[in-house]
C-alpha cells in the first residue's frame, strides 16, 4: 500500500506520519531547496516563518484545545514541537531550526519513507494523493490542480513580522514581563506615552509600502499589516496589538498608553519577533518607522517584514469533511489551501486526510471527530455551505459546537467546558484509529 504526499510543510509532514507508523509507503514531495516560495528561506522540513507560530498553549484558548487534541492523538508535529520550545508565557513557540530538523529526524526514521526531493510537475494517478502543498506551491501544480477541479482560485495577501536582535534592544527602557504576569516574564516590551504612540501612528500611515503584483484578493484578517490595521483608525493598534491592557511600567509603576511586545525567536534567546507588526512596508521605511518605538531606536533587523500571496480552493464545493475530494476520495488536500489558516490548523488538517485515507483504504469505517472536537470542527468547517464568499479561517470556539445546556460562569466557563467535552470525545476516538 502506497500513498503519495505532495509537500513536507506542517501538513505534510504530519500526514506522511501518521500513514508511516501505520505501515503505509509514503512518496513524500519537496522542491525545496530546489525551488523556493516567496516565504520560504530554505528547504527544511515543517518550516515555520516565525517562533510563535503554534500560539497559545491553554486549552480554554480553541488554538490551545486543538494543540492538546494533537497531542493525545499522537501527531509529530506537537511532538517535535514540545521537544524544541522556548519560553513564552502561555504560548507555544519553538526554535524553528531544530523544530524542522527534528521533524525531519522523526521522518526518516521510518523505512517506508521514500523521499523525492522534487518539484511535482503532475499529480501522481496511479497512487492515491494527498496534496499538502500549502498555499505557495508551484505555478506548475497549480496548473494540475486547476484541471483537477475545474475551479479558478481565491486568492488573498499574507505578511510576516519583522525580526531584531537582542542586543539591539535599549533593556533601559524596553522591560521583560509577560501580560497579567501569566507564566515568566517571556516578553520584552517596549512602552509608549500617547505622543510617542501618535507620532508613531502618523508616520506609519504616511510610510512607503513595496508594491503588491497580481492583486487578486483581499487581506487576510488574522494576519493584517500593521499599516493596513493603522489606516483603520488611529486607536485601532493601542486595542490591538500595541495594547497595554496587563502590563505594568516597573519604571513608572503604571500601564502605558500602548505597548510594543516582542518574543524571542531562538533557543539562544538572540532573536526576538516585533508581535503582531506584520508589514509590508519597504524595507527602509521599516528601520525608520520601527526605530520610533521607545528601546528600539538603535534596532538591527535581521528579517524584514514581506507580504506574499496565498492560494486556497473552494473546499465547500470540493471537499469533504475528511478533506478528501467528493467526486474522487483517493485524493485528499492538506493545509492552507484548503481554507484552513494558520501552522497548527494545516497540521489538523493533514492528521485528518492522512487518517481518513489509511480507513478508505483498508475499507475501515471512516471515523469522524465531529463538530464537537476542534480538529473536527475545522474539517466540518472548510466543507459546508456553498463556497460563496468562502474566507480561510482559524480555529475558533464559534465553528466548534455549543454546549448541549447553558453554562454558568460566563464565557471562560463555557470555554473549559467545551475543551473537556472535546478532549474526552477525542480519547475516546482515539481507541478506534
Amino acid at each position: 500500500m502506497k500513498v503519495a504526499v505532495i509537500g513536507a510543510g506542517l501538513a505534510g509532514c504530519e500526514a506522511a506520519y501518521q500513514l508511516l507508523k501505520r505501515g503505509v509507503c509514503v512518496d513524500l514531495y519537496e522542491m525545496r531547496p530546489k525551488k523556493l516560495t516567496p516565504a520560504h528561506h530554505g528547504g527544511g522540513f515543517a518550516e515555520l516563518v516565525c517562533s510563535n507560530s503554534l500560539r497559545s498553549d491553554r486549552i480554554e484558548n480553541a488554538a490551545g484545545l486543538l494543540k492538546e487534541e494533537l497531542r493525545e492523538l499522537d501527531s509529530v508535529i506537537m511532538k517535535a514541537a514540545d521537544l524544541c520550545k522556548v519560553p513564552a508565557g502561555g504560548a507555544l513557540a519553538v526554535d524553528r531550526d531544530l523544530f524542522s530538523k527534528k521533524v525531519k529526524e522523526i521522518l526518516f526514521s521510518f523505512e517506508n519513507l521514500n523521499f523525492i526531493n522534487e518539484e511535482v510537475i503532475e499529480i501522481p494517478k496511479d497512487i492515491p494523493v494527498i496534496i499538502a502543498a500549502g498555499p505557495l506551491c508551484s505555478e506548475e501544480l497549480i496548473k494540475n490542480i486547476k484541471q483537477l477541479t475545474g475551479e479558478d482560485y481565491l486568492h488573498f495577501f499574507d505578511a510576516a513580522a519583522p525580526i531584531v536582535t537582542k542586543d539591539s534592544i535599549n533593556m533601559d527602557i524596553a522591560f521583560c514581563a509577560s501580560r497579567y504576569d501569566r507564566g515568566d516574564s517571556d516578553y520584552i516590551n517596549c512602552p509608549m506615552t500617547q505622543e510617542q504612540y501618535e507620532n508613531f501612528v502618523h508616520e506609519l500611515l504616511n510610510a512607503e509600502v513595496a508594491p503588491v503584483h497580481d492583486f487578486e484578493g483581499q487581506v487576510f484578517e488574522g494576519c493584517m499589516p500593521i499599516e493596513v490595521m493603522a489606516s483603520r483608525g488611529v486607536q485601532t493598534l493601542a486595542f490591538g496589538p500595541c495594547k497595554p491592557v496587563g502590563i505594568i511600567d516597573p519604571k513608572t509603576q503604571k500601564t502605558p498608553y500602548a505597548c510594543v511586545q516582542l518574543r524571542r525567536d531562538d533557543a539562544m534567546d538572540t532573536l526576538y519577533n516585533i508581535v503582531g507588526f506584520q508589514t509590508h512596508l519597504k524595507f527602509g521605511e521599516q528601520k525608520r518607522i520601527f526605530s520610533m518605538i521607545p528601546g528600539l531606536e538603535n534596532c538591527e533587523i535581521v528579517r524584514y517584514g514581506v507580504m506574499h500571496k496565498n492560494t486556497f480552493i473552494c473546499s465547500p464545493k470540493l471537499l469533504d469533511h475528511t478533506f478528501a475530494l467528493k467526486n474522487n476520495n483517493l485524493i485528499a488536500f492538506a493545509g492552507q489551501i484548503t481554507g484552513v489558516e494558520g501552522y497548527i490548523e494545516s497540521t489538523a488538517s493533514g492528521f485528518i486526510a492522512a487518517i481518513s485515507m489509511f480507513q478508505r483504504l483498508n475499507n475501515e469505517e471512516i471515523i469522524d471527530f465531529t463538530s464537537e472536537t476542534a480538529i473536527g470542527a475545522l474539517g466540518h468547517y472548510v466543507s459546508s455551505g456553498s463556497g460563496r464568499d468562502f474566507q480561510p479561517m482559524n480555529v475558533n470556539f464559534g465553528i466548534i459546537s455549543p454546549p448541549e445546556n447553558k453554562i454558568k460562569g460566563g464565557k471562560q466557563a463555557r470555554y473549559a467546558y467545551i475543551a473537556q467535552r472535546a478532549l474526552n470525545k477525542i480519547k475516546d476516538l482515539k481507541e478506534l484509529i
